[in-house]
């Protein structure tokens, strides 16, 4: 009996574990296959000799603005509208103005690249008088008296005074073109950008002034534009004032010099203006407005 109770109190042998060497030979096959995908990826570098497009940006201009961006906006601008219209269909508002003409450089620009021309046609034809005058006087007196192997002392003197008196004149004039202003030309379609603070500050003060010295006679009355050139010392004191187009009325024309007049002094040129620029020339667009203001384009 005791033997049968021995017999049956075995607990039976359990089987041998199998499962965790299939998940391991199947993680190593994951794996595998994971790197092989991994490594099957190639990435290709952009050629140098073919270097990215600027597709550019469009921009429209637009003559109001919102406190908030729109929704739903269709374009880009330089600020926010969000409507605006009259209408309901799919368009954008367009200019009725004509195209304006290109601005053409006030005549004082370039009767002063005529004036440098002419002076330095003259200092030429001066050198080369003076060297003809030498070679001629020297042949005639070469040609009037042969038998002389020497020529007088006198006739020296004639010679080096002729010639001094042709460099003197060279000189003075060299001398004038020397100390001749240097002027920069600054117009309404482009300009420099060391320039373009310094003119926008001139604009709005012009503006200013002008509404405030809006002339009694023209209010309500007359208005116009009109092109006006407009020459500044580097101390902001005015030198000189063009109407380059007349508006058609004499009493705006007067009107715009007086403004001029009454704006100065301006504002002395900068440091990286004055090194360079003696005189500044600015050409802009004056409207007189039939709400009695001034804007300077």
């Amino acid at each position: 009996m005791a033997r049968k109770r021995s017999a049956r109190a075995r607990p039976p042998l359990a089987a041998p574990a199998r499962a965790p060497q299939h998940a391991l030979i199947f993680a190593i096959f994951v794996s595998v296959l994971v790197h092989g995908f991994v490594l099957s990826i190639r990435f290709k570098m952009p050629e140098p000799d073919k270097p990215l497009r600027d597709r550019g940006l469009e921009v429209v201009l637009v003559n109001a603005r919102h406190s908030k961006p729109a929704d739903k906006p269709e374009a880009l601008a330089q600020a926010n509208l969000d409507g605006g219209g009259n209408t309901d269909a799919d368009v954008k508002a367009k200019s009725p103005l004509p195209a304006q003409a290109q601005d053409i450089r006030g005549d004082s620009l370039l009767q002063a690249k005529k004036r440098v021309q002419q002076l330095e046609a003259a200092q030429k034809a001066l050198l080369a008088q003076a060297r003809s005058e030498t070679v001629v006087r020297e042949d005639r007196e070469q040609t009037e008296q042969p038998e002389k192997a020497t020529v007088s002392g006198l006739d020296l003197l004639d010679s080096a005074a002729a010639i001094a008196r042709l460099e003197a004149q060279v000189d003075k004039r060299m001398e004038a073109y020397a100390k001749r202003p240097r002027r920069k030309f600054v117009g309404a379609r482009t300009r420099e950008y060391r320039f373009a603070q310094y003119v926008e500050d001139w604009r709005q003060k012009i503006q200013r002034v002008g509404t405030l010295n809006y002339p009694e006679a023209a209010r309500g009355k007359v208005y116009g534009s009109l092109l006006l050139s407009v020459i500044l010392r580097a101390d902001g004191s005015v030198v000189k004032i063009d109407v380059v187009r007349s508006s058609g009325h004499e009493i705006l024309d007067q009107a715009a010099r007086r403004i001029v007049q009454l704006g100065a002094p301006y504002a002395e040129f900068p440091p990286d203006i004055r090194r360079d620029t003696d005189q500044l020339e600015i050409v802009r667009t004056w409207n007189f407005t039939n709400a009695d203001t001034l804007t300077a384009n």
